[in-house]
């Protein structure tokens, strides 16, 4: 289906994808190509350890790529666009996995004509496990919008949205990931304080993630619901429950997903319509 997939920025995104990708087999190596500014140590690694191609050639790694994928830093999209602007044309897709940066501030300044679509996964695609959110801008059709879900299945779900629900998306499923590590280091602590084995701890928390995770996917009943089930009154359930609403957990972590949306609207804020 796509022939060439171009990656500008080689952080930890797109290693992310790359990985995904290719352990799914949905892309070989050859149709692989990565550039960066100017850090060559990081694209010799990625070539040494996933057999893709790289160059520092803005013209080579753009030419006839099927689509685009930006990669950088959002501070850098500016800078990133103008040194593929001459290479780029319309009937070639780009995507942008950056946070906050609108659609029509690439469209603006690419001025190709080029379908530009935001996509936002998390880091889990390196594993095949994203929950990914798309949005299509301008000169977008529904059939490039089938092409680029085509793409990001390989690495997990996808999910169409609205262009302004993006920065929800981001402080909810994009940076997802890191509170559910963090919520598990406190597991690990309380454990190691009660005399657990650290592997022991490890295995019995991971398979309860996994096992709550299934539960919610398949079962028809509500988050509210399944809580009940297993809080009998008066039982252990109910005591660590009660610990959690002490120190308002639920106010904590909406606030979170709150404040991670905020900051997704800031960042973006300089990168919106010109």
């Amino acid at each position: 289906m796509f022939q060439k997939v171009a990656f500008i920025g080689a952080g930890s995104m797109a290693e992310s994808i790359i990985t995904g990708v290719l352990a799914k087999g949905f892309l070989s190596t050859e149709h692989i190509w990565v550039t960066n500014r100017d850090n060559q140590d990081r694209l010799e690694r990625m070539k040494n350890v996933y057999h893709i191609q790289v160059t520092q050639d803005k013209q080579t790694a753009v030419n006839d790529a099927d689509i685009i994928i930006l990669s950088m830093k959002p501070k850098d999209i500016s800078e990133a666009i103008q040194s593929i602007k001459p290479f780029v044309n319309k009937e070639q897709m780009v995507v942008s996995v950056l946070a906050g940066v609108s659609t029509d501030y690439i469209s603006d300044i690419l001025a190709s004509g080029s379908p530009v679509i935001r996509a936002m996964p998390n880091t889990s695609a390196a594993i095949g496990f994203s929950a990914t959110a798309i949005a299509g801008g301008r000169s977008v059709s529904d059939h490039h919008i089938d092409l680029v879900k085509t793409l990001f299945q390989t690495i997990g779900t996808t999910t169409v949205v609205d262009e302004d629900d993006l920065h929800t998306v981001t402080g909810l499923s994009g940076s997802g990931p890191a509170y559910i590590y963090y919520f598990v280091e406190a597991m690990e602590e309380a454990a190691a304080e009660a005399g657990l084995k650290q592997d022991v701890a490890k295995e019995l928390i991971v398979q309860t993630l996994v096992g709550a995770a299934e539960m919610l996917k398949t079962s028809e009943d509500t988050p509210s619901v399944l809580r009940e089930k297993i809080t009998s009154p008066g039982g252990t359930t109910q005591a660590g429950l009660e610990t959690l609403e002490k120190y308002k957990y639920q106010e904590a972590l909406m606030a979170c997903i709150k404040q991670a949306a905020a900051r997704s609207i800031e960042l973006g804020s300089p990168f919106q319509k010109k």
